[in-house]
């Protein structure tokens, strides 16, 4: 092991492995599995008749999806007019997401539609007994935001039980983290189930420290755009927090990989597994 470094990081599947297949698909998160790692990222909205869908989303993003008849969605086409939480699942089901994202040049293109939570969860706890490997972590971003409420999401307070019902049932609770930007979710998930693992996520213009202590509870993860994380901020925040768990997102370019390796981050959330994973068995 390389003495300047402090431990081994996590490797977070960001959608699945979003720089090589179709983000948030079946074939994105078992891909991500087959490459080692140790935690699968992905996103939940709510479909009209209350199912939790994996999406990142709460519309038809029109870089890879089609509409239900199979056609092109215009760029500047109002998000209002794919409005997920308008559409019942077997319409949601119908449209293809998995068109070649224009920013993604290695992404392989893969004919896919948007999975429930449940179908994500049951594919990928089959797939780890087949492959043999231990249990991969999910952390389960909730595409939540007061501009939201009740237009695109359900509001929190109704939002939640349908998560958590699914992670229940499917017993994957133990090894699960909820991520959301809204503090709302947290802290109505903390009220709920202390013992749950939680993750702020902050954009890069929010300040750290000032944030964790707005939320009113220290959350086990902290979630940062890598953009602002340095090792003055790294210093600070475990300085104030002792214990709390930094994964800044989402980490791409082989120098910046190498970077976080150094700060000694407690997780990495990438696009690319298949850059980090072997950066990290040439150190570890």
């Amino acid at each position: 092991m390389n003495p300047t470094v402090r431990h081994r990081p996590e490797v977070h599947g960001h959608r699945g492995c979003r720089g090589l297949r179709p983000e948030n698909t079946l074939s994105a998160f078992l891909h991500a599995l087959e490459l080692g790692v140790d935690v699968l990222e992905m996103d939940v909205v709510i479909s009209a008749d209350k199912q939790v869908v994996v999406s990142h989303e709460p519309w038809l993003n029109p870089l890879f999806c089609l509409s239900p008849e199979g056609h092109p969605i215009a760029v500047d086409a109002p998000p209002q007019q794919h409005n997920l939480y308008r559409m019942p699942y077997v319409s949601i089901r119908q449209c293809d997401c998995g068109q070649s994202h224009p920013g993604f040049p290695e992404q392989v293109a893969d004919p896919s539609y948007k999975p429930l939570l449940s179908e994500v969860l049951a594919a990928v706890e089959s797939a780890v007994l087949r492959l043999g490997r231990r249990p991969v972590g999910y952390s389960i971003e909730i595409k939540s935001e007061p501009e939201y409420d009740n237009i695109f999401s359900p509001s929190p307070s109704d939002f939640l039980p349908l998560v958590l019902a699914e992670l229940t049932s499917m017993g994957v609770l133990s090894r699960t983290t909820l991520l959301c930007f809204d503090a709302r979710i947290l802290q109505l998930a903390h009220r709920a189930l202390p013992s749950l693992a939680t993750c702020l996520l902050l954009e890069a213009h929010q300040p750290w420290i000032e944030s964790v202590q707005q939320l009113g509870f220290v959350p086990t993860t902290l979630g940062p755009d890598f953009h602002s994380a340095s090792v003055t901020a790294v210093t600070a925040l475990r300085t104030a927090f002792p214990g709390l768990r930094i994964v800044p997102w989402t980490v791409n370019e082989p120098d910046d990989l190498r970077r976080f390796i150094r700060l000694g981050v407690d997780g990495i959330t990438t696009d690319y597994p298949d850059r980090l994973l072997p950066l990290l068995g040439q150190l570890f």
